[in-house]
């Protein structure tokens, strides 16, 4: 089922995302120049975790067009990008180019990426806004965040929260499912969709994504080995009754553990 979800996702975010990329966030050299002129906002989730990332290396898997892997560049940290799109990849490279910052972008699917050992060990690994409901297993997810981790390395996960997706409609999540639990594969709009004009959005591909709720994502992050050091629940800015994002925050730690059911 994965590799269906992998073939259906690809050809969805490989058309039309650098036209949608460049109607939001401007041409490369737009985006280049605002980025360099703040390159800690877009990172402002995840600098209070990670200190000067200057001399770190960063996995971004599911990198995107870039947005996050280009500022952690800019603040000398050494980037690699893994994502499935490659229109997402131009774009990302054109950014990268224009603020004058060196970008290992890798297009694949990150459950096979090319020559995975060759990459070596990071200190970060780094996944943001709707990434792992892409996925129908967290397991071989979490793996790979795991072994591409070194020792005292840390995952930055921030998504979308699992209660804001079944109840609540946002800006990003306009059609709740009214189940918390609902773990059924669907099939929906592109994210970037909504970026372009409605005479520019036909022929656009349909995605198929997979809901996990926050036990699902806890119990799969730890049971990779990785020490979970804190669950941050973001409020929603236009009703902050309601969560609309977190960040999980886990470290790799050389040690041993029991079996959880002997």
């Amino acid at each position: 089922m994965q590799e269906q979800l992998a073939r259906a996702n690809k050809a969805a975010w490989e058309t039309k995302a650098y036209q949608a990329w460049v109607q939001h966030h401007g041409t490369p050299e737009a985006l280049a120049g605002e980025l360099k002129k703040d390159p800690r906002h877009p990172l402002r989730y995840w600098l209070k975790y990670t200190g000067d990332p200057s001399g770190k290396k960063v996995l971004n898997l599911l990198g995107s067009h870039g947005r996050k892997a280009i500022p952690l560049a800019l603040l000398g940290a050494e980037v690699t990008v893994v994502d499935i799109s490659a229109e997402n990849r131009r774009y990302a490279i054109e950014v990268a180019a224009a603020a004058g910052v060196q970008l290992n972008y890798i297009c694949s699917d990150v459950l096979h990426i090319p020559d995975e050992e060759t990459l070596g060990q990071f200190d970060y690994v780094l996944m943001e806004f709707g990434v792992l409901h892409y996925f129908t297993d967290l397991k071989p997810l979490f793996t790979l965040v795991n072994r591409r981790l070194g020792v005292d390395g840390r995952l930055l996960l921030t998504d979308f929260h699992p209660f804001a997706r079944a109840w609540k409609t946002t800006e990003t999540l306009r059609q709740p499912t009214g189940n918390y639990f609902d773990d059924t594969v669907r099939e929906g709009e592109v994210a970037f969709a909504r970026l372009l004009p409605e005479s520019e959005r036909s022929g656009l591909s349909s995605v198929l994504t997979r809901a996990w709720t926050v036990g699902d994502i806890l119990t799969a992050v730890a049971a990779s080995g990785l020490y979970i050091r804190t669950f941050e629940e973001i409020r929603n800015a236009a009703d902050p009754s309601f969560p609309e994002f977190y960040t999980l925050i886990a470290d790799k730690k050389d040690v041993q553990l029991s079996p959880l059911k002997p």
